[in-house]
């Protein structure tokens, strides 16, 4: 049986590991962390979380919520290890990110069937059986040579990170707790704003100076991950119907629905810092102190982390893979992950896993099956090799990437039920099917690994 390089131990890289030493398979995971660092990882641990500590919403028959119930039902380690260190958000999965991370190293340090090469890779033998899931900051040697093998430029956008501010010193006389829409407890810290705060912060946003881009840089946006002031210029109301949407907010203390509302979400499991969700912007820091204390409750906050951009690299998915992720040129060489088109944490956890078994199967001298159409595995892949090149973006899994039910149903909630329905029972036959085969037979030691780690 052959060896599967992996280079990345990010989500997607840590979660494919784990999927081919489930299977028996023996793996090398390059990582090159701590060597050299990137401008938006902090530590060297694996499966950091460098944006959002969120991993989407856990309501029932939502489509975040379907991709992670295939993911549970698939074995996911990453998966797993979330739920083990979830912080209150309402009816999201959140957790703390530094335990998490330290526990995604723990269990794949601790497996003996995946060793771990702390070094850069610049390049890429394309005869060895290779995951790329080196994630939004591939090294540009790296990015050099897979663009050798893929024959195309690269195309990246810039994605964000939200700014994080300590809880202690939050205005609570100012706030309130509360979840949008009642879903889930009130975990959320809410910072109400009145239509004179809210002009006085939109003008203040407008006018702050943004960080200097460099020539080369071309600022191609994710359109789901805008900066603040982004949205903003597209109008004056743009925030108020987004990120700072007051609908279901409604402020306890005087029974009104704000004119604005910023919400902060739990850091971590000592609560003792909070992210303002949505707020990811391209300001200057010192800009950032001005303006985000115009929001009510943070006029004396300390910020422990502010707001930044970092570049996205990702390839041309739908000219360059197969459903089963691998290379059409080079069918050993697969990649997860957002290099591969996909913008989420979840998702970039699933075509780890999709990626990791299908490496397995590889290794195996089995011939890789890609999950069904109808499930949400299987419509992620399908979009990412499917969509228009000429116009690709990557995406988040919605309902829209789902197959739509033969006979039309009106009621929205009815309609995604039972395209949930569908796609577990689409799910449920591939997983089937993957349990049959030789490669498949997952190691008792791996799953003595993992009982050890998440009860430490």
């Amino acid at each position: 049986m052959r060896t599967v390089r992996i280079i990345g131990a990010g989500l997607a890289g840590s979660e494919a590991a784990w999927q081919c030493a489930r299977r028996g398979v023996a793996v090398e995971l390059c990582e090159m962390r701590p060597r050299r660092s990137t401008p938006a990882h902090q530590t060297s641990d694996f499966a950091e979380l460098v944006c959002s500590n969120s991993l989407k919403s856990e309501t029932e028959n939502s489509a975040p919520w379907l991709l992670k119930q295939e993911l549970n039902r698939a074995g996911s380690l990453l998966l797993r290890i979330a739920r083990e260190c979830a912080v209150p958000a309402g009816h999201a999965l959140a957790v703390d990110r530094t335990v998490f991370s330290a526990l995604v190293t723990r269990a794949i340090e601790s497996e003996p069937l995946i060793s771990i090469v702390r070094s850069e890779i610049v390049e890429i033998n394309e005869s060895d059986i290779t995951i790329v899931a080196t994630g939004p900051l591939t090294s540009e040697r790296l990015c050099a040579d897979i663009a050798r093998l893929s024959g195309s430029d690269q195309l990246y956008f810039f994605d964000s990170i939200s700014p994080i501010v300590e809880a202690s010193t939050i205005d609570m006389s100012k706030v309130y707790l509360a979840a949008r829409y009642d879903k889930g407890s009130a975990d959320y810290i809410n910072c109400p704003m009145s239509k004179d705060e809210y002009d006085r912060f939109y003008d203040a946003l407008i006018a702050a100076q943004p960080v200097e881009s460099r020539e080369w840089e071309k600022l191609n946006y994710f359109e789901a991950c805008l900066p603040i002031e982004e949205i903003a210029r597209r109008g004056r109301d743009t925030l108020r119907f987004g990120p700072m949407k007051p609908v279901g907010l409604r402020n306890p203390r005087d029974g009104r629905v704000p004119y604005a509302v910023v919400q902060l979400r739990q850091e971590n499991l000592r609560a003792d810092s909070y992210n303002l969700v949505g707020f990811q912007n391209h300001l200057k820091f010192g800009e950032q102190a001005r303006v985000l204390r115009l929001i009510p409750g943070l006029e004396n906050a300390t910020f422990v982390r502010y707001g930044q951009i970092h570049r996205n690299t990702y390839i041309n998915a739908p000219r360059l893979l197969s459903e089963t992720l691998q290379m059409k040129a080079h069918p050993n060489l697969l990649f997860a992950g957002q290099i591969c088109g996909v913008e989420g944490y979840v998702e970039s956890i699933a075509t780890g896993l999709m990626a990791g078994i299908h490496a397995a199967a590889l290794a195996s001298s089995e011939q890789p099956l890609p999950p069904g159409r109808a499930s949400a595995l299987g419509s992620l892949a399908h979009y990412i090799t499917h969509a228009d090149p000429e116009n690709f973006q990557p995406a988040n899994i919605t309902f829209d990437l789902l197959p739509p039910l033969e006979n039309k149903v009106r009621d929205r909630q009815e309609r995604h039920r039972r395209q949930c329905q569908l796609a577990l029972q689409e799910f449920e036959h591939w997983w089937q099917s993957q349990q049959q085969r030789p490669a498949a037979s997952y190691t008792e030691h791996s799953s003595q690994i993992l009982r050890a780690g998440l009860t430490t």
